[in-house]
């Protein structure tokens, strides 16, 4: 069942094949795993999704991280054998931030509360992991049609092609599914992913850091199911979706400053164009330039074509210093992943 695409890179720390099967066993059974569920209000469906995944992954701990709720989902929580944490700042991208500094582990499996996952697709997810194979297995609701089939929000779906598309454009590679809210990861990807995002914006931003640094990626189809009866959404279409979009050009400038002020650049001297073009022509027709404004605006939108370029070149040798600190960082993860294992 799973769907690999081409490794991005390899590790920056490889470790040699070796016959290790029982461990990939123990690891499918939870052994060496954390799973984590960050909540808001979903008192209807947490106890469910806490016993499935104790069901399918009995040596695994279960974090639930509750954001603020007022119903009693923490409660139920607790009493379905989750490790309970309460997190004050209100936000997905909050929660799963603080879950990423304090929980330790070798392997992580990142679900929603809802219950739309299945737990059964868990053993899939770690596989790569436990194979060494990925750094990071998405659970892909898309390319299966169950997205598409149980959804019953048709513009979140249009949200999630969109990012993808636009992913797709800015980096060269595209995840069947970007939004998808489960994931497994290995502890160097954890413990190296610079979250900023305080909302729903962490899935996109997760996605870009794993395509900008080039870690190892597959994607795992999922079935999809949609929230149960009285469950409701806490993700706004318009609203959400906005700020989704935002991250995406936030992260872009950062990551890729040379592209993005490029770009600015070459619509500065366009627009510099459109307003001197006029201007040389009348220029070359009677030997003066009687549009002064349009001249010196044209001279403007050149200008700061030039200073856009110019910026785009400084941001673009400090991000590649940014990257060498973070790969030093990886490589620090690993050392510390192998300290562990003794």
């Amino acid at each position: 069942m799973l769907h690999r695409k081409e490794p991005l890179v390899s590790k920056a720390i490889g470790q040699a094949p070796a016959d290790n099967a029982p461990r990939i066993e123990e690891v499918l059974k939870g052994q060496d795993v954390a799973v984590l569920i960050p909540c808001y209000n979903e008192e209807i469906t947490i106890t469910k999704v806490v016993a499935d995944f104790r069901a399918v992954l009995p040596l695994a701990r279960i974090y639930v991280y509750d954001n603020n709720s007022s119903d009693d989902t923490a409660r139920l929580a607790a009493e379905a054998g989750a490790i309970v944490a309460h997190e004050p700042r209100q936000g997905k991208g909050n929660v799963v931030r603080q879950m990423f500094r304090e929980i330790e582990a070798r392997y992580y499996l990142m679900v929603d509360g809802d219950d739309t996952y299945p737990a059964e697709s868990a053993p899939e997810l770690l596989r790569p992991l436990a194979q060494d194979e990925a750094d990071m297995t998405v659970g892909d609701r898309i390319s299966n049609g169950s997205y598409q089939k149980e959804n019953e929000r048709p513009f979140h779906g249009f949200g999630n092609n969109l990012v993808r598309w636009m992913i797709r454009r800015m980096y060269g590679y595209g995840f069947e599914d970007v939004m998808t809210g489960y994931r497994a990861m290995n502890r160097a990807f954890v413990k190296t992913v610079p979250i900023v995002s305080e909302g729903f914006q962490i899935e996109t931003e997760i996605s870009i850091h794993a395509v900008d640094k080039r870690w190892r990626v597959c994607d795992v189809p999922i079935a999809y199911r949609d929230r149960p009866e009285g469950s409701q959404s806490k993700l706004s279409t318009v609203g959400d979706g906005i700020l989704v979009l935002r991250a995406i050009a936030s992260l872009f400038k950062d990551y890729k400053p040379l592209a993005f002020f490029g770009l600015l650049a070459l619509l500065f001297v366009a627009l510099g164009l459109v307003a001197g073009v006029p201007v040389i022509a009348e220029y070359f027709d009677t030997g003066r330039v009687e549009r002064l404004p349009s001249a010196v605006l044209a001279v403007a939108f050149v200008l700061c074509g030039a200073l856009s370029f110019t910026a785009g070149l400084i941001l673009d040798t400090v991000a590649k210093s940014t990257r060498k600190l973070w790969e030093l960082n990886v490589y620090a993860a690993y050392e510390t992943e192998r300290l562990l294992e003794r």
